[in-house]
């Protein structure tokens, strides 16, 4: 998993949102995070400059980012996730996904990062 900048986010890869508005979570931040098949998955808004949203599970959130909760949806097996259409995310779209905190990973969709992250050729991808 690189990290962009020295003292930046690190960063899985892209993500391709497909055209039933499903992505893949990559490998690496499926096992970080201790995400599961079958287990509900928590949609929290994503931040003013970066957009997208975070991804966590009920035991991870924690009550400081109950607040930030808009959607809810399940992880499925594959390591895909269903984006439900309160996300504002549309199909074939490219994410970022980022370490965003301990308690969510992040998908996001504009801002600096992402910037950064379009510049490096040899990102890694993955389509749901």
């Amino acid at each position: 998993m690189p990290r962009l900048e020295k003292g930046g986010k690190w960063v899985f890869g892209w993500v391709i949102v497909d055209a039933d508005r499903r992505i893949r979570v990559p490998q690496d931040a499926w096992t970080e995070y201790g995400f599961k098949a079958g287990e509900e998955a928590l949609l929290l808004e994503g931040s003013k400059t970066s957009g997208g949203f975070g991804l966590s599970s009920e035991d991870r959130i924690g009550e400081t980012l109950k607040g930030r909760e808009f959607g809810r949806t399940s992880f499925e097996h594959g390591r895909v996730v269903t984006i439900p259409r309160e996300a504002n995310i549309e199909p074939w779209q490219r994410l970022l996904a980022v370490r965003g905190s301990s308690r969510a990973l992040g998908f996001i969709s504009r801002g600096p990062i992402f910037e950064q992250a379009l510049k490096q050729p040899a990102m890694p991808q993955s389509l749901a």
